[in-house]
């Protein structure tokens, strides 16, 4: 098995549009959830992390949706900061998102070439074109955890000699039907989202793009690696997650037993941490069957809301970062446990001497993903 290794990143969000903008921010406790008051996304107030119309004023491409102009711009970020050529064959390209373009159907009248327009492969064809990628683009659309499952993907291609170099890259945007969704559940905060705490309510949403590029070559000697990585289904219900704990467990365990990682060597976790009663209960048990339970775990949703399709790029970006700064990032809005079972939930920010990261995801249908991050230095 080859080793893969993380050789630039991006993340575009409110905060900003690098990486080291957007990890100062969180570091300093920010947050880009904000109360939205009602309007064409929602009939009523609502939480959430947007971008600005000025934001798309200044950054939205000729002949490119909004969705495809984000993407565009995480990409271009992460790729400026190295000398590869998408061009050369050896560099592959894999999209993460769930919605895409679906604001389109909602702002326009349903033609044929509306339908085409609207699919996740006319997106990711034209932005292989934009950057001159000959290698056809890789979508990957599984609800929460596309963002994990793309690197997964990625790595497994690597390990197969498919390429050297693949750009992993993910976004999302918060449409009236994707809010609207969430809404129907009855899942969605009236208040910034609480993950783990025992007066949560429910999620936040958020948009964001990020982009990892991961390669067979290692770069530098202050390299990050992905050790491993695993996925489950609960086969439980469509929209419920496991009551168990069990299947998210599975997704551990097989991304561990990949890595070689044992629990007494993960310094920390990045938790799905949605601030739904069901989804954090769940993580907890599955936490607790890991025995990770006294491991130092946060969520990040309390900064970007939950970014969907992006949400496992850009909380992967973020872990690393913290990795290689030595920060544990504590889980905002959170105060008083309230899981199923006990978890070790960061509340403050850590200094610590930091190697390894555990990275998981959960989603509708019941889908789980976990990652493995090592620093090597």
């Amino acid at each position: 098995m080859k080793r893969v290794f993380l050789i630039a990143d991006n993340i575009v969000s409110p905060f900003g549009l690098s990486s080291a903008a957007n990890f100062s921010e969180i570091a300093k406790g920010n947050s880009n959830v904000q109360l939205h008051k009602a309007g064409a996304r929602s009939p009523k107030n609502f939480y959430s992390a947007l971008f600005t119309e000025e934001f798309w004023q200044q950054n939205t491409l000729p002949s490119f949706t909004r969705f495809e102009s984000l993407l565009s711009l995480s990409i271009k970020g992460a790729l400026s900061q190295l000398d590869i050529d998408p061009a050369d064959g050896k560099t592959g390209l894999i999209i993460s998102s769930t919605k895409g373009n679906i604001s389109l159907l909602e702002e326009n009248e349903i033609t044929d070439s509306l339908k085409k327009e609207v699919s996740l492969s006319a997106s990711a064809q034209k932005i292989a074109r934009y950057f001159g990628f000959s290698a056809k683009p890789v979508i990957v659309s599984h609800a929460c955890i596309s963002g994990l499952v793309a690197l997964i993907t990625a790595k497994r291609m690597l390990d197969a000699g498919l390429y050297e170099n693949i750009v992993v890259a993910g976004a999302d945007l918060i449409t009236r039907f994707v809010l609207s969704g969430f809404q129907s559940f009855q899942a969605v905060s009236d208040e910034p989202c609480r993950p783990f705490d025992a007066a949560r309510k429910g999620i936040n949403l958020g948009e964001a793009a990020a982009t990892m590029i991961l390669s067979v070559h290692q770069g530098s000697s202050e390299s990050i690696e992905l050790k491993g990585g695993g996925v489950s289904n609960d086969a439980n219900h469509i929209s419920g997650p496991s009551r168990t704990g069990q299947e998210l467990f599975m997704a551990i365990q097989q991304a561990m037993k990949e890595a070689q990682t044992e629990p007494a060597q993960v310094d920390f976790v990045s938790l799905h941490g949605t601030a739904t009663l069901y989804n954090d209960d769940m993580e907890s048990k599955a936490i607790n069957l890991a025995g990770l339970q006294s491991v130092p775990v946060n969520s990040l949703k309390g900064y970007y809301g939950h970014t969907l399709g992006a949400a496992g790029l850009v909380e992967s970006v973020i872990s690393v970062h913290a990795l290689r700064e030595n920060i544990i990032v504590p889980t905002n809005g959170f105060e008083t446990p309230g899981t199923a079972e006990n978890i070790n939930v960061c509340s403050t920010l850590q200094h610590s001497e930091l190697k390894t990261c555990l990275k998981t995801a959960s989603g509708f249908g019941g889908c789980n993903a976990a990652v493995v991050w090592e620093k090597n230095y």
